[in-house]
């Protein structure tokens, strides 16, 4: 480990609380019994050895929110991170029964008899009621959960901006520590979940059906300008026609929407993930992407943005959370609440008093330790 992140390291084990719930931070002792039930060091040691037991107890610490685990977690992190960041990064995206899992166990079998160790991070939609999810991903994809050499994780959004499980980008610095090449995500396709893991992803691919309502589907401006590599799913049968059609459209929307100037045009292919037709050219598409980001010294300027966005969406996060503890908002929010339900009060005042009752909440020292 390299003199910078050690010092971090120390930092965090002595503060004993980059978390902060409310005015108070992570007690010193209530990290200490954490530690007694969690050994760091070995969920290290299990990690690098990819023992798959403590990979999966490594991303349980991860995704908790306990406070305590918050602590432990980072310092995980960063005894991993430097054995990081040597995987290919795809995301997958495209609407509910495009067929992402089908695609997903193909290309990742195919893919482990090239010798690769394949990831998947898949994101589970939450439910906005009840806050539960149902996970059956690895039941959509039995044969590649089957094998060694994959690893699936299905995870809750739990409520995260876009429906990406909050702690993705760390378990993918976790898989990849592992020894897993090749980390794919896949998202729930609704919302804004593309966005946020297209900054998380080398490549950001998007399926699309053809013959389901429109031939664009209603697709948004915004995924066609992120879209890397685009492939019409389910083209055999009497759809492959409607595909061929469906991928001309895109291709000429595409035109509308991306520059000509750019150093990579986003291929619109079809295939068939079902009948392991297309899956090659996919995967191809993919790596011929990855390769124009390095010819063109893209690549490492685009992970360093992401680590760049990755902070400031914890920062965002963090206050968030901080604002929801507050007791003077809290306090404040429910009398202001019944004056916009009695319309005495516009939505804009009512924010500018939440954020006036957070700011006399807090100490006029306030920090970590506030």
């Amino acid at each position: 480990m390299n003199e910078f992140l050690e010092e971090n390291l120390g930092t965090l084990v002595t503060t004993a609380g980059t978390v902060v719930e409310g005015k108070t931070a992570v007690a010193p002792e209530v990290v200490r019994r954490a530690r007694r039930r969690i050994d760091v060091d070995d969920l290290f040691e299990g990690v690098r050895a990819g023992n798959r037991t403590k990979l999966a107890r490594a991303i349980t610490l991860l995704e908790s929110t306990a406070p305590a685990h918050k602590v432990l977690a980072q310092e995980l992190l960063v005894k991993l991170l430097p054995f990081s960041g040597k995987a290919m990064r795809v995301g997958l995206t495209g609407v509910p029964g495009v067929g992402k899992s089908t695609t997903i166990e193909t290309l990742g079998l195919k893919l482990i008899e090239e010798g690769h160790r394949v990831a998947v991070l898949a994101i589970d939609p939450s439910s906005t009621k009840s806050g539960g999810s149902i996970l059956g991903d690895k039941t959509r994809m039995s044969r590649l959960s089957a094998a060694d050499e994959a690893f699936i994780r299905p995870s809750p959004s739990a409520g995260t901006l876009g429906g990406v499980a909050k702690a993705t980008r760390e378990a993918m610095v976790v898989l990849e520590a592992a020894g897993y090449d090749i980390v794919i995500v896949e998202t729930v396709g609704v919302g804004q979940s593309e966005v946020a893991v297209a900054q998380m992803v080398d490549t950001f691919a998007f399926l699309a059906l053809a013959g389901a309502g429109d031939q664009l589907q209603g697709i948004k401006k915004g995924v066609l300008e992120m879209a890397d590599v685009i492939s019409i799913n389910k083209a055999d049968g009497k759809n492959l026609r409607p595909a061929k059609r469906a991928a001309r459209d895109l291709m000429t929307a595409m035109k509308m929407v991306r520059s000509s100037d750019q150093v990579w045009t986003p291929p619109v292919l079809t295939m068939s993930a079902l009948e392991d037709d297309g899956i090659d050219k996919f995967w191809q598409a993919i790596e011929d992407h990855v390769e124009a980001m390095h010819e063109n010294h893209l690549f490492d300027e685009n992970r360093a943005n992401q680590q760049i966005k990755w902070m400031w969406s914890m920062v965002h996060e963090t206050l968030l959370q901080r604002l929801n503890a507050n007791e003077a908002v809290q306090t404040e929010s429910t009398l202001v609440e019944k004056q916009l339900r009695s319309g005495q009060l516009t939505p804009t005042l009512a924010a500018q008093r939440i954020m006036e009752a957070f700011d006399k909440g807090r100490a006029p020292n306030a920090g970590l330790d506030d």
